[in-house]
């Protein structure tokens, strides 16, 4: 079961599954929470998450498993087939796990040899710890205190052409400048708040994502739609730039707001 662009992770929507999903603060990494017992359904949904969340390119992802009942370890399998999965991405990601040393899912990992590619800590604290580094900061750029104001979309776009020339991706220019300015443009007019621009390299494409302080997150309407798109949070023509010529984006929740993001790669 795969998942298509763009991919938003409602806290709501999320929490009727006992998942939830929030950006760690350097926007290079997601972390996951899972809740309550292990099912063919929450089987299902956690498989659909994480590749909705690899599609991002984060440097890592990290669940933490503290609150699943998973007595018979059934999980195992989904947890070894998406750290696979996220080692083979390019760049690769890291998927990490957390939750006490006791417990059975722990054990069996163990004794699958699963701790060479996907780590276990006992807190979320310690797995943050273990997951910093990861990220080269020649590999990112940051921009904070963006003002909710025009001429911010031009500051962000500037970014992306520093960004560019740095990591010799000049055919990029073009087309992320666009669609960061549609990502600044969609928050200033949407949410009236601060905004932090974040340019990461992505391999052989870049990652551009707008951190605001509004949480609703946005919503995508058919441009033939009535009226009632009007109700659609964060609805606009930017966000239709976006769609048109990311490869892949999206939208989640962070623990200040939420990231709107966008994957910018060359086309073949």
């Amino acid at each position: 079961m795969e998942v298509e662009p763009p991919y938003v992770f409602s806290g709501d929507e999320q929490a009727e599954t006992g998942l939830s999903v929030t950006r760690a603060a350097d926007n290079s990494v997601i972390e996951i929470a899972v809740h309550g017992r292990w099912s063919r359904r929450m089987c299902l949904d956690v498989h659909a998450l994480l590749r909705g969340c690899m599609a991002e390119r984060p440097s890592a992802i990290i669940v933490d498993l503290h609150d699943l009942s998973d007595l018979d370890a059934a999980s195992a399998g989904v947890w070894l087939a998406n750290a696979r999965a996220a080692s083979a991405l390019q760049p690769s990601a890291q998927l990490v796990l957390t939750m006490p040393p006791t417990r059975q899912l722990a054990s069996r990992l163990r004794r699958l040899g699963a701790v060479r590619h996907l780590p276990i800590f006992v807190t979320v604290a310690q797995a943050r710890a273990a997951v910093a580094g990861r990220m080269r900061l020649t590999d990112r750029l940051y921009l904070s205190r963006l003002r909710p104001e025009p001429a911010s979309a031009g500051a962000a776009g500037d970014l992306v052409t520093v960004a560019c020339d740095a990591w010799g991706l000049p055919n990029l220019v073009d087309t992320s400048r666009k669609v960061i300015s549609a990502l600044v443009t969609n928050a200033v007019e949407h949410t009236g708040t601060d905004m932090a621009v974040t340019v990461s390299r992505r391999g052989a494409g870049i990652y551009l994502g707008v951190r605001d302080g509004d949480p609703r997150l946005p919503g995508v309407l058919d441009p033939a739609a009535d009226d009632r798109g009007a109700t659609v949070r964060g609805f606009g023509e930017g966000l239709r730039v976006v769609d048109a010529r990311a490869s892949a984006w999206g939208a989640m929740p962070a623990c200040d707001g939420k990231v709107v993001w966008a994957i910018v790669r060359p086309v073949p």
